[in-house]
Formats: structure tokens, C-alpha cells, sequence
């Protein structure tokens, strides 16, 4: 293990500025400050809010920038003053403290446990969500900013206490990153957001990686029809693996899809899950829902600043339409239990995983991700 006080030079994938490909440089890497864990990031995969960034949706986030959020990794050091945890599994307190050698997952919702939100049971939002602003990365002279306090397309990187949650020591690690944003985020929409009913029916718009999370909770909370929908069919075989009932094409019909829905159903949907990001489709989905009582969650990434237009009598008549934030999970207790959930083999996550590239090829793995050869 390195000092905690020596700087560290490996490699990351940086972005210097909108609409440039990432770029593999070597960086310094400062050791972690007071409350701060130094994480050797083992693998990483790469999500649409990466993708995101490059192209310039996010306007809060500052260039040169390092992306990457679903990472998993190994304590190398730790700063003054950790003590972390208490991951649970099977309510069996099996860790107290982040020592160096500990298996992680970085998580790009803070917790601290302290503000308002945090000692909220309802909330999974944490105020105390900025650090000090300062990077720990440099490259070239110049000062590379974090990403969600986390930046995983880097080697090492220098996470604050309570964005890192502890996990079990058998986890592989190439597996378990998918469960600190994509699997976790989607399934919990389900599972957490839109509280699906056993015996309800279902609607999912999209069939990434992304909305293929979302039929998977939707199977888990006992949903007896989940209804797949995307413009590409060769998604489909992958949705009935994973629990769809039924799949539909957008290009097969002339009709809005809340139409094809609503005569397929009777009603609507008792939950719809929009996971593209896309305007038109977000209002197709919480039109999809049942008029009363139907629940509509919005999962996909529209454009920072975008506006939906939408006819007010969709949620007067009593339809709700929702957000979700990472799942509506508290990320630093349950990405533990999640873990802990994947070892028991209680949800298959590894079918999101398409293929394994170094991090020299991470411009080859958006490559993909746009072209959708999953």
C-alpha cells in the first residue's frame, strides 16, 4: 500500500472540454485530506450521464473533468478522522470503520447523516452535497475537476467519507460497480419509487440497459403483466428473459402509443416507467397510466433546461407523475444490502453487462454505448 501522504500518478480518462472524446492521460492524484478515502478504482462501466457530460447537458459540471460514477474499488489510504460505516448484512454489523484494503463502491449521493434530508426517512437526498471545491487531480500543470465527488474513470481517485460505502469483502468487483448507479437506479424505480403492487401492470419505455433494470423490478415486485416497448425489436428476447409479458414497436402502429395502451389494457397501465429521456415519450407515458389512479415515474435524462409540454388534465383526474433519484435509494446503507442481495443471487445483474474493454478504449465503449450494440 502507498503512504498516505505520497501523490499518486496513473492513469484517467479525461475530458478538457464540450463536445471533445475523452482523452487517457496521466494524472497526480493527492492524497486524501481529513474525512477523505483514497479508492483504487478496479472497474468502472459507463453510463448515458457520462455520455452527458461530453456533450454539454450539464452545464453546473466544470471542464477539464474527469467522468465515470459506477465504480467499485479498494481502500488504498484513508485521511484523518474515518471511521465510517456500519454496512449491514443480514442486520449483522460485520464492519465499523474504512480501513485501507476494503472492497467499496463510491457513491455519487453523498450521505451524510446529518442535515435535514439525511435524517429524513423519506429522503434519499443529502444537503451536504458540495465539498470543499477543491480537486485532488492534476494533469499538465492544470487542475482536473471531480464528477459527482466521484470521477471512477480514473485508476485512483479521492472520495469524500460519506460518498463511499463498504461492502462485502467476496463481491467482484467487476460486477457489483453496475449496482452505484444503473441496476440500482432503475430497479429501485420500481421497487421504491412507484411501490409496484404484485398482480399490477406495467409499462416501459426503453430497453437499454437501462429500462431492461426496470422490468427487472417490476418481475421482483410482483407485476403479472409488464408490457416492453422500443423501436428496436432485437431488445426483446433480452426483455422476456428478464420478466417482460408482452413487447411492442412504436413502428408498428399509427396510433400514440398511450392509445395502443390503453386499448391493450382497458384502462391504462397501473404504472409507466419513461427511461430515454425524450419529451415526447415522457408524456406518452404518464398518458399511458391509468386516468385515476395511475403511477408515472420519469427514469430517463431529458436535456438540462428542457421543457415538457402536457395537458394539466392528465394529473388533475389523478394520474401522479414522479421523479426518481438513484432509485430512491439511500445509497450508503443499502448498496451493502444490494451487494449482499447480488451474492445471494436474489437479482441477476450480470446480463447488463455487454462486454469488458481497458480503460485505453473508453472512446471505443461510447462508441458503442451510441451505436446501442448491446
Amino acid at each position: 500500500p502507498l503512504s498516505c501522504f505520497q501523490v499518486i500518478r496513473c492513469r484517467a480518462a479525461v475530458v478538457w472540454a464540450v463536445g471533445k472524446p475523452l482523452s487517457v492521460e496521466e494524472v497526480e492524484v493527492a492524497p486524501p485530506k481529513a474525512g477523505e478515502v483514497c479508492v483504487k478504482i478496479v472497474a468502472t462501466s459507463i453510463c448515458h450521464t457520462d455520455e452527458h457530460i461530453l456533450e454539454g447537458i450539464f452545464p453546473s459540471v466544470d471542464f477539464p473533468v474527469i467522468p465515470g460514477h459506477e465504480g467499485a474499488g479498494i481502500v488504498e489510504s484513508v485521511g484523518e478522522g474515518v471511521t465510517s460505516v456500519k454496512p449491514e448484512r443480514h442486520h449483522i454489523i460485520y464492519g465499523m470503520c474504512i480501513i485501507p484494503g476494503d472492497k467499496v463502491i463510491p457513491i455519487s449521493l453523498p450521505h451524510c447523516r446529518e442535515c435535514s434530508f439525511c435524517l429524513n426517512p423519506e429522503s434519499n437526498y443529502c444537503l451536504n452535497l458540495l465539498p470543499d471545491k477543491t480537486s485532488r487531480f492534476t494533469c499538465k500543470g492544470k487542475q482536473i475537476h471531480h464528477f459527482l465527488w466521484v470521477s471512477t474513470f480514473a485508476e485512483y481517485t479521492v472520495i469524500l467519507e460519506y460518498a463511499v460505502a463498504k461492502i462485502d469483502a467476496a463481491a467482484p468487483l467487476d460486477k457489483v460497480c453496475l449496482l452505484a448507479c444503473r441496476f440500482s437506479t432503475r430497479y429501485g424505480a420500481a421497487i421504491n419509487t412507484a411501490k409496484v403492487k404484485p398482480g399490477s401492470t406495467c409499462a416501459v419505455f426503453g430497453l437499454g440497459g437501462v429500462g431492461l433494470s426496470v422490468v427487472m423490478g417490476c418481475k421482483a415486485a410482483g407485476a403479472s403483466h409488464i408490457i416492453a416497448i422500443d423501436i428496436n425489436k432485437d431488445k426483446f428476447a433480452k426483455a422476456k428473459e428478464l420478466g417482460a409479458t408482452h413487447y411492442i414497436s412504436p413502428h408498428d402502429f399509427k396510433k400514440p402509443m398511450q392509445e395502443v395502451l390503453t386499448e391493450m389494457t382497458g384502462h391504462g397501465v397501473d404504472y409507466s416507467f419513461e427511461v430515454i429521456g425524450h419529451a415526447d415519450t415522457m408524456t406518452a407515458a404518464l398518458a399511458s397510466c391509468n386516468m385515476n389512479t395511475g403511477i408515472c415515474v420519469m427514469v430517463g435524462e431529458p436535456a438540462s433546461g428542457s421543457v415538457i409540454c402536457f395537458d394539466p388534465m392528465l394529473v388533475l383526474s389523478g394520474r401522479t407523475w414522479k421523479g426518481t433519484l438513484l432509485g430512491r435509494w439511500n445509497m450508503r446503507d443499502c448498496i451493502p444490502k444490494l451487494v449482499a442481495s447480488y451474492l445471494e443471487k436474489k437479482f441477476n445483474s450480470d446480463v447488463l453487462i455487454t462486454r469488458t474493454l481497458p480503460i485505453a478504449k473508453v472512446n471505443k465503449g461510447f462508441e458503442l454505448l451510441r451505436a446501442e450494440k448491446r
